[in-house]
This record gives structure tokens, C-alpha cells and sequence, in this order.
């Protein structure tokens, strides 16, 4: 089972279960989780290959999606799912597999469709670090830097980093190897799913686009879409108090 943290308690509204993105873990998203169990139970999760999880020699998304369902089930379904990049196609697969164990879906900045970059650079940039010689983060921070990584992706990167181990929290074979799934999307998953999903990317951003839409529509006809100005991908790295308004009044909407 995936590692997972709990924050807040059990509510009369259904629980919330975040899941990160690639390279993420729930470490990264601990500040939102905790602000917004407030109000009822909030679960994260490290994804498969990535944090405290198991280790696995794939990552495919009806896999993940699996591994999301056999959360959900243990702490009661249906439940609120909110995804990001990664976490957010695992969350879209989820819902579609498993319409009975989602109530409503946010997906972060991220459409149902294969994207033809690739994450090489980051996966070269971390192996690129000298972790015999690491004593601190700022350490493997500096390393980043000069492989070329900005700064707010140096800071969620060692996020995933055990010093103390001199290892990171990440299975970059794996990841690797499948990278193409990671890019891609399953055409054989079919929906709809027709609970409320809400899809919220970053204003400057261009994974979800106009062109999009049609086929978001298709699997998800309840579909909202909205922007945070300004913000780019990590939209909720980037502006984490409007990323929480707005995933507060998704979820408080009757």
C-alpha cells in the first residue's frame, strides 16, 4: 500500500486525498493539506517510485489509479480527489476506473492527453548530484542550480532527497524507463465520469488548452474550468493561498 499521511479529522464532508505529481511526494503538499483539513479529514499520498512508497518496475496510470482505490477504500469511499500533473491523471484514470469511489475530482493543471515532452532533463539534473559529498540540501541545491534547474524546482527536488542516506526518495530507473506512460495517457480508459471535476491551471501555462477541451468534455462532462492568474504549472506552489480558495469553493459548492 501507498505511504500516506493524515491530516485533521473525520467530518461530516468526505475526505479530501491529494496526490502529488512527478518527482513530488505528500511532503510537498503538507502546508495546503493541513490548512484545508480545517474543515474535514485530508489524506496524502506518495505515489508509487516516489517518497516512503513501495518500489516498481512500472507506472502506468490504471496501476496508480489502483493504488489510489485501495486508499480510498480503506478510509471510506466516496471521497474528494484533487491530482496535480501526474497525480492529476492518475486522479482523471481513478474516476473513470472507479466512478464510485470519487465524489468530486480536481485536476491541477493537467488535460487527458499524451504531452510530447519528456522530464530527461530533471531525472539528468538530479543523477547529476554528487550525493557522497551532500551534507545539507542547500548543498545538493547548489549542484541543481548549476545543472540548470531554477530555483523553486531545486527547492521541491530536494524535497525528495535523504541526506542523511545519501539517496534520493525517488526510483529514477523506473521513472525513467517509463516515461512514456508518464507523458502519455491510456486511450483505452473510457469514462464518462460524470461527477463534478474541476479543472484549475495555472494562468501562464499551456497543459491545458483550448483545444482540449473537446476531449476533457467527452470523459468528464461536468467539467469547470478555471485559471490562477500569473501562476505557471506548480500553480499551487506558485500562489498556494488562491490554489486553496479555489479548491474550497469546488468543494463546498452544493
Amino acid at each position: 500500500m501507498l505511504s500516506f499521511s493524515e491530516y485533521g479529522t473525520a467530518t461530516d464532508a468526505p475526505a479530501l486525498l491529494i496526490v502529488h505529481g512527478l518527482f513530488g511526494s505528500g511532503r510537498n503538499w503538507g502546508v495546503i493539506a493541513k490548512r484545508l483539513s480545517d474543515t474535514r479529514r485530508v489524506i496524502t499520498v506518495d505515489m508509487r517510485n516516489h517518497g516512503d512508497s513501495p518500489r516498481s518496475d512500472t507506472q502506468t496510470y490504471p496501476e496508480m489509479a489502483d493504488d489510489l482505490a485501495q486508499i480510498i477504500r480503506q478510509f471510506g469511499a466516496p471521497m474528494d480527489v484533487c491530482g496535480h500533473s501526474m497525480g492529476g491523471k492518475t486522479s482523471m484514470v481513478l474516476a473513470l476506473q472507479h466512478p464510485e469511489l470519487v465524489r468530486r475530482l480536481i485536476v491541477a493543471d493537467i488535460a487527458p492527453v499524451a504531452y510530447d515532452h519528456s522530464q530527461q532533463e530533471f531525472i539528468d539534473a538530479m543523477r547529476s548530484v554528487d550525493l557522497k559529498t551532500i551534507t545539507r540540501r542547500s548543498e545538493a541545491q547548489e549542484q541543481l542550480a548549476a545543472a540548470g534547474v531554477e530555483p523553486a524546482l531545486q527547492s521541491f527536488f530536494t524535497q525528495s532527497l535523504d541526506v542523511a542516506n545519501k539517496t534520493w526518495k525517488l526510483n529514477l530507473d523506473v521513472l525513467e524507463a517509463e516515461m512514456p506512460n508518464i507523458v502519455g495517457w491510456p486511450e483505452d480508459v473510457t469514462g464518462p465520469f460524470d461527477g463534478p471535476t474541476f479543472f484549475l491551471s495555472g494562468g501562464t501555462s499551456h497543459y491545458v488548452q483550448a483545444a482540449h477541451r473537446p476531449k476533457i468534455k467527452a470523459l468528464f462532462p461536468n467539467a469547470y474550468f478555471a485559471k490562477i492568474p500569473g501562476a505557471g504549472h506548480w500553480l499551487h506552489a506558485e500562489n498556494p493561498r488562491a490554489f486553496e480558495a479555489s479548491v474550497r469553493a469546488f468543494l463546498d459548492t452544493a
